[in-house]
């Protein structure tokens, strides 16, 4: 973008279902996450407790979801900011804000995509060598 935005954080908005599939399409994200499988991607939506938006104007450009207890872990599941907005310092704020609707104690945890590996780092997280997955069986 040649300008800055200005861009207003929401901590659990509502958010239109069309919107975050288009962001998620408008990021990187999109392309390891099921948007073609509404039903999952509303599931996926409405079972997280903890949502922080960005929005230009009426426009969802930025979203971490998560799933936390507030108190000891938060699980930074999805953090996507559309192409056009990046390096603006949107990730950053989500990661903020996120945080600062923990508690002071309360980490949290990520599995980061390919591609944004080198960016974790860069905002203060460190790595973790002992994380584990269980991925679904296969049928």
């Amino acid at each position: 973008m040649s300008f800055t935005p200005r861009i207003e954080y929401q901590i659990n908005a509502p958010v239109d279902l069309d919107q975050m599939i288009a962001l998620y399409r408008a990021s990187t994200l999109g392309e390891r996450r099921p948007v073609g499988d509404r039903e999952r991607m509303r599931r996926m939506r409405d079972a997280s407790n903890l949502c922080v938006t960005a929005w230009d104007s009426d426009r969802l450009v930025g979203i971490a979801r998560s799933m936390t207890d507030f108190a000891y872990a938060a699980y930074l599941s999805d953090l996507a900011v559309d192409l056009a907005y990046q390096r603006t310092g949107i990730g950053k704020a989500l990661i903020d804000q996120t945080r600062g609707a923990l508690e002071p104690d309360c980490m949290i945890i990520l599995l980061a995509a390919p591609k944004a590996a080198d960016y974790y780092p860069k905002v203060g997280f460190e790595r973790h060598e002992s994380a584990w997955i269980l991925r679904p069986a296969a049928d």
